[in-house]
């Protein structure tokens, strides 16, 4: 099979996403990476370029640029991930959506709401393909809990709890945390912080694996370190369609905590919990049953999007790189005109994770009142 090319935007050598998705894009060799515009100045795009083998020609100074010549050349990029901050996730896949070539967005989709929806409608206008990289949909046992769900194997869903954990910004960044900074300033950022990076994830993986649609929520957000404009602490309460009930933290202040990434859904028959910093064990409890320890490609039959026998421990990088295979199938199946049973995030989920940011701002600055989305 021919490997795609894929061209990249933001994600220069030094940064730690576009690390990330040039790994997962390899790692089944579905993907040959070409072409980029991999800073917001000339000389560190080019450098970067330099770094990672790209051909000098291939290397340009703008995402303008880029996606006019690729759109022309015969051998040109047939997808490109964008790896920016989120403020230009939108006008970059613009150009490259009105030019047919397929979009992989590192999420949330945009960085407020009104942006989101102008998006969709290029997209709509579009034959491109829009794949967001909600990473952690692409683990085995997240795939698994989905199938169990929709096969009643927890009857009628009760309770949702679910919770991402970091302590990376318990304190004011230093001037050069480049990461920070941008995530810290609304300007770049979106209205959301914690609620738009990482909050966003969360309730992605909550409505992935229970199937669920949020009706309402009442958000309370804080800025916990002194003059941070943007929330870095959520408690989100979740009303969902059908009359189940949830609650969502996600904090970048909790000291202790490293990337803890929980789910835990409960419904008539059973209930299942699993944690992202241990991903190949999910504890799954049928009503009045004794504890089983689910494991990735063990006897639970969990072997979806695995590569590796049991035992051998897989992790995040795998299961970011289940979502570039799944757009690889998405890509191909575009071509030949066949029709695609690929499992990815679409715009679509893109489009709900901003408009849930969006909701938990108005929530929080009316004193947590119920917001219906």
């Amino acid at each position: 099979m021919t490997r795609i090319k894929l061209g990249m935007v933001g994600g220069g050598k030094d940064a730690f996403i576009g690390a990330v998705h040039r790994i997962a894009a390899r790692m089944d060799n579905r993907f040959e990476m070409v072409a980029g515009a991999l800073s917001s100045t000339p000389e560190k795009a080019r450098e970067s370029g330099r770094a990672l083998g790209l051909a000098p020609d291939r290397t340009y100074d703008d995402y303008v640029a880029m996606a006019k010549r690729e759109a022309r050349l015969k051998d040109g990029i047939a997808a490109v991930a964008i790896v920016t901050p989120n403020h230009m996730h939108a006008p970059v896949a613009r150009e490259f959506l009105k030019r047919g070539i397929h979009v992989i967005c590192d999420k949330p989709l945009t960085a407020t709401l009104a942006e989101a929806r102008k998006l969709v409608a290029a997209a709509e206008k579009s034959d491109a393909l829009f794949i967001l990289t909600h990473n952690y949909t692409g683990y085995p046992l997240m795939r698994h809990a989905r199938q169990m769900i929709a096969e009643g194997a927890l009857g009628r869903i009760r309770v949702v709890q679910v919770e991402y954990a970091q302590d990376w910004l318990a304190e004011a960044p230093e001037p050069d945390n480049k990461q920070a900074a941008w995530r810290t300033d609304p300007a770049k950022s979106g209205v959301g912080g914690s609620t738009g990076d990482i909050g966003t994830h969360a309730y992605n993986l909550a409505c992935f694996v229970t199937g669920l649609k949020l009706d309402s929520l009442a958000a309370d957000l804080d800025a916990f370190v002194p003059g941070r404009q943007v929330d870095d602490n959520g408690h989100v309460m979740l009303r969902f369609q059908g009359g189940a009930k949830g609650m969502l933290w996600c904090s970048q202040v909790a000291t202790g905590s490293e990337n803890r990434l929980t789910l835990r859904v409960y419904g008539e028959k059973g209930g299942i919990e699993w944690g992202q910093e241990n991903p190949n064990v999910m504890r799954y409890t049928p009503l009045g049953g004794v504890t089983q320890l689910l494991t990735r490609n063990g006897a639970s039959g969990a072997t979806t999007g695995t590569r590796v026998p049991g035992g051998h421990p897989e992790g995040y990088l795998e299961a970011f790189a289940n979502i570039y295979a799944a757009a690889a199938d998405a890509i191909e199946a575009a071509r030949t005109g066949e029709k695609s049973s690929a499992l990815y995030p679409t715009i679509q989920d893109g489009l709900d994770g901003v408009a849930f940011v969006d909701a938990c701002a108005r929530s929080s600055r009316r004193n947590a009142a119920w917001i219906t989305l």
